[in-house]
């Protein structure tokens, strides 16, 4: 009985590597979760950075398709509401384009206006030299023409409209513009009042002037300085929720907003 025993004792477990077996299968379902986890894509944040590169590598694209802010929803959620609230936002600032680029086809064509989309909306820049004469801030007959075809497509809708004067760095010292602050002011300001004329409500328009602080092109060459003096007409996607708290007591928001040159103008 004591050597029965004795062997029984000694005797070995085959069956030990089920043990660790069972570790290794629980760790590598754990990998895979984690794996699986970390891999769902987050279409909000995915679309924010893909906007951003497209921005920063092609600024003067002129293609229809608007990119627009959005609210990134928590990691890995999508409230269906709100995505489609955003796809409607999308769809009508896609016809807003496409109308004002119809509106100014020739003038696209032949370089003197850039319709350009990103986040911040659709930005119409248009050259100041078919708009005003040389320090003049009267716009021009046959350009009045071109802005009432797009102040036609701005009164149908209810989008606030930022117009947005710019010049080159060359100085102006003139009795009616002391420098080229008042010179892009009075400009924007010109095409904010031929707007409000056409039908477009005075409560959606901002003018701002920027002199030569947000350069497109090099101040060094003529045709550089010639692409800086320039109007822009920013068409944003919607109206901010807080700006029922910034107007005035009759109602309507301040149509006029000349940024002076003892700061840098924020940029939006």
């Amino acid at each position: 009985m004591s050597r029965r025993s004795r062997h029984s004792e000694q005797h070995e477990n085959h069956e030990r590597w089920l043990v660790s077996y069972a570790d290794f299968i629980t760790l590598l379902f754990a990998f895979f979760v984690v794996m699986y986890a970390i891999s769902q894509v987050n279409e909000g944040k995915y679309r924010v950075l893909s906007d951003s590169l497209l921005q920063a590598f092609k600024p003067d694209v002129t293609s229809s398709t608007i990119l627009l802010p959005q609210k990134v929803p928590p990691y890995g959620r999508v409230n269906p509401e709100e995505e489609a609230k955003r796809r409607a936002r999308e769809q009508r600032m896609r016809a807003i384009a496409q109308q004002v680029m119809r509106a100014l086809a020739p003038l696209v064509q032949n370089g003197q206006v850039r319709v350009s989309e990103s986040s911040r909306g659709i930005a119409v820049e248009i050259n100041a030299s078919m708009l005003f004469k040389s320090a003049q801030a009267t716009l021009e007959p046959e350009s009045r023409r071109a802005l009432v075809a797009v102040a036609q497509v701005l009164a149908a809708n209810d989008n606030p409209v930022e117009v947005e004067g710019h010049t080159d760095r060359e100085p102006i010292s003139t009795p009616q513009f002391p420098s080229n602050w008042e010179l892009s002011g009075a400009r924007a300001s010109s095409v904010v009042r031929l707007f409000i004329d056409s039908g477009v409500a005075s409560q959606r328009l901002v003018a701002s002037g920027y002199a030569d602080t947000r350069p497109v092109d090099s101040n060094d060459t003529a045709d550089g300085r010639a692409r800086n003096r320039r109007v822009t007409v920013l068409i944003r996607p919607e109206a901010p929720e807080s700006d029922a708290s910034e107007t005035s007591p009759a109602g309507g928001a301040s149509s006029s907003e000349v940024h002076v040159p003892e700061s840098e103008p924020l940029k939006p």
